[in-house]
């Protein structure tokens, strides 16, 4: 197992010397926030804390107040355009991006020249974790719109000294015949625009196992994560899937590694807790809670995600320290579907379908009949005898959801697909 590192003192560091950093950039980080910061420097001394000698301990962290995406939307109606989170005079700012809006209003957000350096760095530990570095053509396969994600991760190539690809204002087919054309190398997308694309090489006769790629890296939905998922993915393609979770808010907090034993969480970059929902204590399973450490402009301190996730502290075979995500993140806590008193994430139906390999795509209806939840998961099949593997899904989904459930048939080509995150899931029960 060949393993590379971006930063291995800090990936590889004890508990304790990885503390010591972190508590040197959570102090300066409270400085520089204290000192100039409207939005964080209220919220701070509301909580008591005048001075960031005051922080003594990473467990201080507790004496903090949480941040929750709705205050940053409130913000920025009340300061329009961008809000109070800043640091520094708008002179300092070179980047504007804005959130993807997949859970409510879109969040504008500025980075300053050091923090887009941040940026890159942070994604320079996931192109590493991933195996990838100076001699990889990167391909990215996504339209640059907007949101963060692409540029960040276009940054995080140049600063790793790789080839940088742009799939922007291109269909898909463009893409595939660039990307083979180009001898591209790795490719960064959404698992579903993995999948898609491998979908149109089958369809235009393209080989696509015979391309250089050898690397992909998803995110923006949980399928990296899924086993179904990626292993659809890495025969379709005959390369390795390497999932990466982050945020716009947030930044480029996790990345898997070549041991693949679950999504590490960048420590050396971010202080993660992880606290039940419910009594905000902390747990070994619950939602993710971030502060990012070296994105002074504008920071944010003990984000609630929303994302559920289970925590392993143990040292990975790759060497890194860092605690790991098991099966990255589980599913947002606030997409999560009760159905007749069960709980289920999306990306558990998502785990179900993918593992049976005729399936083509997938959505999701839950609805109320006659005062009764019921679960439908619509597919489309290729090949033959398409109705007994929808038999098939239909007692699988059964016995593993603990409920009924209803799987339908769907004419080739009639669900939608994804280039940017997926949004499989239609719940008609919030129209009634």
């Amino acid at each position: 197992m060949a393993v590379t590192y971006f930063d291995r003192a800090i990936e590889t560091a004890s508990r304790e010397d990885l503390t010591r950093h972190q508590m040197a950039r959570m102090q300066t980080l409270l400085r520089e926030v204290l000192a100039s910061n409207s939005f964080y420097g209220k919220k701070l001394r509301d909580a008591g804390l005048t001075d960031a000698r005051a922080f003594k301990s990473v467990a201080d962290i507790t004496r903090l107040p949480f941040t929750r995406k709705q205050e940053l939307v409130d913000d920025q109606d009340a300061h329009p355009p961008f809000g109070a989170n800043l640091t520094y005079p708008l002179e300092r700012y070179v980047h504007l991006h804005q959130t993807s809006g997949t859970t409510g209003k879109p969040l504008r957000w500025l980075d300053t020249r050091e923090a887009w350096d941040w940026w890159a760095r942070c994604w320079g530990a996931v192109y590493h974790g991933a195996g990838i570095g100076a001699r990889d053509r990167i391909f990215f396969a996504f339209s640059f719109g907007p949101f963060i994600g692409f540029w960040a991760a276009w940054a995080g190539a140049e600063k790793i000294g790789a080839l940088a690809i742009s799939g922007g204002a291109q269909d898909s087919y463009q893409r595939l015949r660039n990307l083979m054309d180009l001898r591209a190398t790795a490719l960064c997308c959404t698992p579903s625009y993995a999948l898609h694309l491998a979908e149109v090489a089958q369809k235009e006769k393209i080989a696509l196992r015979e391309s250089a790629v050898r690397r992909i890296v998803v995110a923006g939905e949980p399928g990296g994560s899924i086993p179904g998922t990626k292993t659809r993915i890495e025969e379709a393609w005959g390369a390795k899937l390497t999932d990466h979770t982050g945020a716009t808010e947030v930044g480029a907090h996790g990345f898997t590694c070549v041991a693949e034993s679950g999504v590490h969480l960048n420590e050396g970059e971010f202080l993660i807790e992880v606290l039940d929902p419910k009594t905000d204590q902390p747990a070994d399973e619950g939602e993710l809670v971030i502060t990012n450490l070296d994105r002074l402009g504008s920071p944010i301190i003990r984000y609630r995600t929303g994302d559920q996730v289970k925590l392993n502290r143990a040292p990975c075979d790759c060497g890194r320290t860092f605690a790991r995500m098991e099966g990255g993140i589980i599913g947002r806590i606030d997409q999560m579907l009760i159905v007749r008193g069960v709980n289920i994430f999306p990306s558990a139906i998502e785990a179900i379908v993918r593992s049976y390999a005729a399936v083509q795509e997938f959505a999701v209806i839950v609805d109320r009949v006659q005062a009764m939840d019921e679960l439908e998961i619509q597919v489309e099949v290729a090949g033959a005898q398409p109705q007994s593997i929808v038999d098939a899904i239909a007692r699988d989904a059964s016995h593993r959801l603990g409920l009924r459930v209803g799987v339908t048939l769907a004419s080739p080509e009639t669900l939608p697909r994804f280039e940017l995150k997926a949004r499989r899931i239609t719940d008609r029960r919030k129209k009634v």
